[in-house]
């Protein structure tokens, strides 16, 4: 089959899987007292072996940019940072109670929202307050995201002087008239000073975020965005496929759904993008992520450490990560739980010194061995089958596998399955004959919940 009639035939709704189960099939309400038990667990098994990660959710954005489906508060008022921060501060002491030791941090990321909304002085003071009850692992991942219109060299040096050798640029698209519509401003200068800035304070890693598939963009106009993009030779960048969910975006509502690229133009976005990638040194990692050879994602590709978690690809593995902030994610393996969605749900929790969870899920040997099977096949591209389920593997995981295999994108026997070449880019179609969940569920769900894959 044609690379293009392959697009087509596998541009359905799939999950980008940063968790398993993932987030539809969780449950409301779950006991925090159960959660608490599983997290004692696991910090008390794993932080000094390996330690902890740690992700912190900023929430507020001066302006609304229309595309976005992340959890974010808008508003131009900042005496918002220090009641937030506070809050913040009173979750992380309710859950350093539940640690019997200091905690050793290996991966800090501060995710938005807008991080760079803060003030540097507030986002010292917010790592400080946490350092001081922590150690810091020897091989520590410190990141943070930045909008280049904001992010001052005084952001960087700040925390750089914290720990912080990483850096993501919300860039998205460099078109003028794209950038009118999803009401992004951001001249390409801005962008070009805030990576010299990051380079010249000493980061090591600076990440792109781009986006295919939004409204007005052209073949012209993502190659002029990416071309002007690499010149500025970022480590990583993550092209991802603009998820038009308006039903679970407001934002997204205000589009005019003709602005948007067509099925097939949206798929030549992809295509080119890549290609233009390739032909400039970038290696395609996968789901959406490229890499310099000599960059560190790169390289745990390379090796088979890579690793797949809620902040996508990573080079870290830790079995813990704690999420803090209003819908921040925590995952410790066996067990997953959302914060409150609300600022004022999450205050609430907070202020009567209870954790803020709302939602979560505690996983089945069942899911575990599932879960294992898709972060091998993207992270790895192969996975071997556990012969515990060979009746789920061969009755619902199986079928799956044989379309994937007849078309040839993954390579299979009774004991493994392999990304072909051209499976890598499908892997999200991929991963999802090993969703137990998704493959035993209704088809009007599935269609529901998630994004096309392309």
């Amino acid at each position: 089959m044609e690379s293009q009639d392959l697009l087509t035939k596998y541009n359905i709704p799939v999950p980008r899987y940063t968790s398993y189960p993932t987030v539809p099939y969780w449950k409301e309400g779950i006991s925090v007292k159960d959660w608490k038990t599983v997290f004692s667990e696991t910090f008390k098994e794993n932080n000094r072996q390996e330690g902890i990660s740690l992700y912190i959710h900023l929430p507020f954005c001066e302006s609304l940019c229309t595309y976005c489906g992340c959890n974010k508060k808008i508003t131009t008022n900042h005496r918002v940072e220090n009641e937030y921060m506070i809050a913040l501060l009173k979750e992380w002491d309710i859950y350093r109670a539940l640690m019997p030791e200091s905690p050793i941090l290996r991966e800090i990321h501060l995710g938005g929202g807008t991080p760079t909304f803060f003030s540097p002085e507030n986002l010292q003071f917010l790592i400080n307050s946490i350092l001081q009850v922590a150690t810091v692992h020897p091989d520590r991942n410190f990141s943070f995201e930045g909008h280049p219109n904001n992010t001052t060299r005084e952001h960087l040096d700040t925390l750089y002087q914290l720990g912080f050798r990483r850096v993501s640029f919300g860039v998205q698209d460099n078109d003028a008239e794209v950038q009118r519509v999803i009401n992004r401003f951001q001249p390409f200068e801005n962008v070009q000073r805030a990576t010299a800035n990051a380079r010249e304070a000493g980061y090591e890693s600076v990440n792109f975020d781009l986006i295919y598939g939004l409204p007005h963009q052209t073949l012209e106009s993502i190659r002029k965005t990416i071309l002007e993009c690499i010149t500025l030779r970022p480590d990583r960048v993550a092209f991802y496929s603009y998820a038009h969910v308006p039903w679970a975006s407001r934002g997204q509502r205000l589009f005019d759904e003709n602005d948007l690229p067509s099925t097939s133009l949206k798929m030549e976005l992809y295509k080119l993008g890549r290609q233009v990638f390739i032909e400039n040194g970038y290696q395609d990692i996968g789901m959406d992520h490229f890499a310099l050879p000599d960059d560190e994602l790169h390289k745990a590709w390379g090796d088979g450490t890579l690793h797949r978690n809620f902040m996508g690809y990573t080079t870290q593995h830790t079995s813990l990560l704690l999420g803090l902030g209003v819908s921040s994610i925590s995952d410790v393996g066996k067990a997953f739980a959302q914060n409150a969605k609300s600022i004022h749900e999450y205050y609430n929790y907070i202020e009567k010194n209870e954790l803020p969870v709302e939602k979560g899920y505690f996983l089945s040997e069942e899911d575990l061995v599932f879960r294992k099977h898709i972060l091998d096949m993207s992270c790895r591209g192969e996975t071997f089958f556990n012969p515990v389920y060979k009746k789920q593997i061969e009755s619902l995981s199986i079928p799956e596998l044989q379309k994937l295999s007849d078309d040839g994108l993954v390579e299979f026997d009774d004991f493994h399955a392999k990304l072909t070449v051209q499976g890598r880019n499908f892997i999200r179609n991929v991963c999802r004959a090993f969703d137990l969940h998704l493959l035993r569920s209704a088809q009007t769900q599935e269609k529901k919940s998630f994004s096309k894959a392309i």
